[in-house]
Parts: structure tokens; C-alpha cells; sequence
């Protein structure tokens, strides 16, 4: 529809990955100095002023430009500051809580949205979708471009009435008690061990969350599943995610979000060893659905927790936006290598062998993280495990 090719799209997106990874650090700065409310108002507006662009079918160049532009609006002004805001949410006592529901809620959400737009682009398509004209079909899925963007444009009015105008340092309004713009926060919590062990704990955790793009594949090309099938083993996982964050974040507010990471890798640890043992076999698909729920319980309690952490690291609120920039830089590196690693190993092995080093390889990575968290634990005096 946009006839544009791979390597074009492709581009766009590494554009928006380098800005990404950039705003990420100075996305921080910034949540620690405005208010979390203006900033993600202010961010969602501009990315849904962005979906108004994509459905003129822009050329390539403009592509790149608006993708780029889509790194500096979801990332520099929101990711930081909705870090803040749910740490502000859940106060003392209730931070796995809202970092659970944080979490869960953006899975449902976007099950809810994916499934809406699908249904949106059949709705506008005339009779049979493989009938229809490059026209038609171009007319469909700007359709569900609208649909994005409305949403979007929906959602910074909420933020807007519904998140408290707090001011960082200080009370709403009061432009003395408002620290300046600095770097100070940066540098404050790059002193501080907890932040890196917690970047550790992040980069692992994201890992296997990466990894579970490959459960389909795994039970389509090496389990003998079909399409449908295979698509639904998928969409098993995408759903456990909402269950198991809010859960976890409610378990993380009993017993500390450290003792529920440690626990949540030793999950993940089992689930991904069960595959790269190779006891799958194809067949039988109540073993690989059970080991798919266990590694996705272990997966998703980690992403509905590991930012709960910054309180239990006794980070500054004054740092928050701060801390949580320099926990991303680095805790979403697979974004970058996680995708390559996986190629190559399915490329070098093909069949269920790729798909077992894919596992063990992040059943390592599991590894990695549950000696931080348990360091991380030590460090914080949190008294560990009986």
C-alpha cells in the first residue's frame, strides 16, 4: 500500500530505534524537571498529529522522518515520565501494584486495540479480502491508521484530566519549589549500584520477553503445528501477560518485588530449560502448552515488577525519571541484539535445534538476572529468602 520495500520500512524503524535509545537517557532529565502529565499530554497529542501524517501514505523519506519523529514523542517525552507518574501513583506502600497493573494493562490494552483493528479493516474491505482492489485495500487500512490515531489522540485527553499536575520537587504551580533542568539526576543515579544491578535485572528479563515472539515458530516449524494452531499458541502467551504482571505486582506489594524477580527468573529458568532439553517433541500439545504458560508467567511477573525496584532501591522520587532513563538505555539493548542472536541461531540449526539454543540462550540470560536480584537484594538489605 505504501510501495515502499523492506529495507525502506526496515530503515524507518532503525530510525526510530536510534532516537529511541537516545531519548531513553534524555527522556529522564526531562521527567525529573516537568510535570508527568504535560509531558505525556503533550507526547501522545504530537505521536497522534503523527498518525494524521502516516494516512496521507507519505513517501519513503517522510517515512523516516515521522518514524524517527515517533522515537523522540513515545520515548523522550512519555516513557520516562509515565515511569514517574506510576511510581507517584502507587506511593509507599503499592508499588508493585501500579507497576503490575502498568504492565498488564498495556498487554490488555493492546490485545483489545489489535483485535478492534482487525475487525475494523474486514468491516471496510467490500466481500472477500482477496478480492479486493489495491484501492480498497489501501482505503481499509487507512481505516484502521484513523483508528490508531484516535485512540492516541483520545488518550492524552485523559492523561490530561485524569493524572495530578504535580510538579517534580515540588507543589503544582510553585515555580521555586522546581528544580532546574540538569543532569544532576543522571549522574546521581549512576552512582548508585542498586540502578546498575537493576539495568542487569531489566536486560535479562526483556530478553525472554523477546523471546517469546519465537513460541509460535517453535510449535509451527519444529512441533508440527499449523498456522492457526501456531497462531494461537502465540496468542496464549500475549494473554497471560496482563494475569501475571497485575499479579505479581500485587505478590511484589506482600513480599518485595526483589523476592518476586528472583522467583520469576527461576520460572523462566525452568520453562526455557524444559524446551532447550529437548523433552518437546511433536505431538503431544498439552506439554508444550504447559511449558509455554510457565516460561510466560516467569516473563510477564518480571516485566510487572523490575520497575517497582526503584523505590526498593531507595532511588530518590527526585531521581526517578532519571534512574528509570539509565535503567532503559541499557535494559532494552535486545531490542537491538536480540533479533540478530535469534536469526542466527535458527539459521545455523534449523529445525527444533535452533529453537533449543534459542532457549538455553536465554535460559543463560535468566541465569545472569537471578544473581543480580539476589545481589541486588544483598545490597539493598532485603533479607533474603528463608
Amino acid at each position: 500500500m505504501f510501495g515502499i520495500t523492506n529495507l525502506e520500512l526496515g530503515t524507518a524503524f532503525s530510525l526510530y530505534g536510534v532516537v529511541a535509545m537516545v531519548a531513553y537517557f534524555a527522556g529522564g532529565p526531562l521527567a525529573d524537571r516537568f510535570s508527568a502529565r504535560r509531558l505525556m499530554a503533550l507526547a501522545l497529542l504530537a505521536t497522534g498529529l503523527g498518525g494524521i501524517v502516516l494516512a496521507g501514505f507519505p513517501p519513503p523519506r517522510t517515512m523516516n522522518i515521522l518514524w524517527a519523529f515517533w522515537g523522540m514523542t513515545t520515548v523522550l517525552l512519555f516513557w520516562a515520565a509515565m515511569i514517574r507518574a506510576t511510581r507517584e501513583w502507587g506511593g509507599q506502600s503499592k508499588q508493585g501494584r501500579a507497576y503490575g497493573f502498568l504492565d498488564g494493562g498495556r498487554g490488555l490494552l493492546a490485545a483489545l486495540v489489535a483485535s478492534v483493528s482487525v475487525a475494523v479493516f474486514a468491516a471496510l474491505l467490500p466481500g472477500e479480502a482477496s478480492s479486493a482492489t489495491p484501492e480498497e485495500r489501501a482505503a481499509a487500512f487507512r481505516g484502521v491508521i484513523w483508528v490508531f490515531t484516535g485512540i492516541t489522540l483520545g488518550i492524552a485527553v485523559l492523561v490530561w484530566i485524569l493524572v495530578p499536575d504535580s510538579t517534580p520537587g515540588g507543589e503544582a504551580g510553585d515555580p521555586e519549589s522546581s528544580q532546574k533542568l540538569s543532569l544532576s539526576g543522571v549522574k546521581a543515579a549512576c552512582g548508585m549500584p542498586a540502578v546498575w544491578l537493576q539495568a542487569i535485572i531489566v536486560v535479562c528479563a526483556y530478553t525472554g520477553y523477546k523471546a517469546t515472539d519465537d513460541f509460535s515458530l517453535l510449535s509451527r516449524d519444529a512441533l508440527g503445528f499449523d498456522d492457526v494452531q501456531a497462531s494461537g499458541i502465540g496468542t496464549l502467551a500475549f494473554w497471560i501477560r496482563a494475569a501475571a504482571a497485575i499479579a505479581a505486582g500485587y505478590l511484589g506489594d506482600r513480599i518485595d518485588a526483589s523476592r518476586v524477580i528472583v522467583w520469576g527468573f527461576a520460572i523462566l529458568i525452568g520453562g526455557c530449560l524444559l524446551i532447550a532439553s529437548g523433552v518437546l517433541v511433536p505431538g503431544p500439545a498439552w506439554m508444550l502448552i504447559a511449558t509455554i504458560v510457565t516460561a510466560s508467567v516467569g516473563i510477564y511477573a518480571l516485566r510487572g515488577v523490575y520497575f517497582a525496584l526503584l523505590a526498593e532501591g531507595a532511588v530518590p522520587l527526585a531521581c526517578t525519571g532519571s534512574a528509570a532513563g539509565v535503567v532503559s538505555v541499557l535494559g532494552f539493548t535486545p531490542d537491538v541484539f536480540m533479533g540478530p542472536l535469534m536469526g542466527v541461531l535458527l539459521d545455523n540449526s534449523p529445525g527444533l535445534p535452533g529453537h533449543q539454543h534459542v532457549f538455553a540462550a536465554v535460559a543463560g540470560f535468566g541465569a545472569i538476572g537471578l544473581v543480580a536480584a539476589l545481589i541486588f537484594r544483598r545490597v539493598t538489605r532485603v533479607s533474603t529468602p528463608a
